[in-house]
């Protein structure tokens, strides 16, 4: 999708692109430079409620039985 800057510097988003990446009124996106390219990252409102729940199921069970493994080694060595 392709969409113009005005003479103010102001870009359209696309409603497809609002709708699929949940972007409404005051959503703050980021702008990230990588050489010629430039990236704009919406911010959820509440990054930490948007994270929960992507990871992989029973990682977290994996991951505290891996820490506690560690410390078992840690405190028999």
């Amino acid at each position: 999708m392709r969409t113009k800057v005005s003479n103010r510097g102001q870009v359209s988003v696309p409603s497809q692109v609002r709708k699929q990446l949940s972007i409404g009124p005051d959503t703050t996106v980021e702008w990230v430079i990588e050489g010629a390219t430039a990236r704009v990252i919406p911010i959820p409102e509440n990054p930490i409620a948007a994270f929960r729940g992507s990871g992989k199921k029973g990682s977290k069970a994996r991951l505290l039985k891996e820490r506690r493994q560690d410390r078992q080694r840690e405190d028999a060595g």
